[in-house]
């Protein structure tokens, strides 16, 4: 008789319990995929040797096939800017024989889930988008695209430069006479340091004093924090006033427009992230991000044989001037 006769078989759930990791971790270390820990790939090889678990080879070598999928966790609201994520993303993964895994998820606990679930072998590599909460991960092979910094050191991470973006606002709006400016960041938008930031640089490069009573940082929403500037017009004046995005213009105006504000006339409405371009809206000036650009560069890192950690890159936006606005203010 054989030596392991009457004797039980180690299985994956014992490597896992020994070694303390979940099992889909003991599947990327046996199947060599990226995505993990070190300490958790030591642990696995350890409790490997120790049981002497043989994991199945039919198993293993599906397992190391690249699966030609990609996932990609969604987690912001603004739909407008995750369609243009996925389109840019399709458009280049296509290119590569690539497809897209999608999955939405707009807590932090849900977008955990998604990512346990989209790393037991549905997918080579994961992005998270849009996630306005902090994320503790350090996987190698998952991207964060435009999300909250990361509490993790080693992260691949790609992000907008919000702070520049606020400072390039800022600078044009004084360009075009506009030197009280009020900035509305609704609570959930994220960022909103770096607004602060970039948004005071601009105030001291110009020699204009920083007014609180223009700032609402976290406010509950956009449309309560605009009522306050309003009611309190009398003694808080204001030309211009920075939102969020698209999103977030999209209800403002129509509240300026309320209390016989005229856009751009009275109030010059600039957006942070993107531009709106709605019936019956005016066109208003904006920081356009390079989506397509960010998508070539995520692919190109993805789609790489060997490659290093991405770490984290900052992307600078663009100035959008709506031709039609171009003249001179009153």
């Amino acid at each position: 008789m054989g030596a392991c006769q009457g004797k039980k078989m180690s299985t994956i759930n014992d490597v896992s319990r020994l070694a303390g990791v979940s099992k889909a971790t003991v599947s990327r270390v046996l199947s060599g995929s990226r995505g993990v820990k070190e300490a958790s790939r030591l642990a696995v090889l350890k409790a490997v040797d120790e049981l002497n678990y043989r994991p199945n080879v039919i198993a293993q070598s599906l397992l190391s096939q690249s699966t030609g999928c990609i996932g990609v966790i969604c987690a912001q609201e603004n739909i407008n800017q995750t369609t243009g994520y996925l389109y840019a993303l399709e458009k280049h993964l296509s290119q590569h024989q690539k497809h897209l895994l999608l999955r939405f998820a707009n807590t932090k606990s849900a977008v955990l889930n998604a990512l346990d679930e989209l790393n037991c072998g549905l997918c080579d590599d994961i992005l998270i988008i849009g996630a306005r909460f902090a994320l503790d991960i350090d996987q190698e092979n998952v991207v964060l695209v435009d999300c909250m910094e990361a509490e993790a050191e080693n992260v691949n991470s790609i992000q907008f430069d919000h702070a520049f973006a606020a400072e390039t606002a800022c600078n044009y709006l004084i360009s075009q006479g506009r030197r009280q400016i009020a900035m509305i960041q609704p609570k959930g938008s994220g960022f909103a340091d770096q607004v602060l930031l970039g948004y005071k640089h601009a105030l001291e490069k110009n020699f204009l004093p920083f007014n609180r009573n223009l700032v609402f940082l976290e406010a509950t929403s956009s449309s309560v924090a605009l009522q306050e500037l309003l009611n309190n017009s009398a003694t808080v004046n204001f030309n211009a006033l920075m939102v969020a995005d698209e999103h977030e213009a999209q209800h403002i105006i129509p509240q300026l427009q309320a209390f016989n504000k005229s856009v751009p006339d009275d109030i010059m409405v600039f957006s942070l992230g993107g531009s709106l371009q709605l019936p019956g809206v005016p066109v208003i000036p904006a920081i356009e991000y390079p989506i397509e650009a960010m998508a070539a560069r995520i692919v190109n890192w993805l789609t790489q044989t060997t490659h290093d950690m991405l770490g984290t890159q900052l992307m600078r936006g663009d100035l959008f001037i709506p031709d039609v606005r171009r003249k001179a203010n009153r």
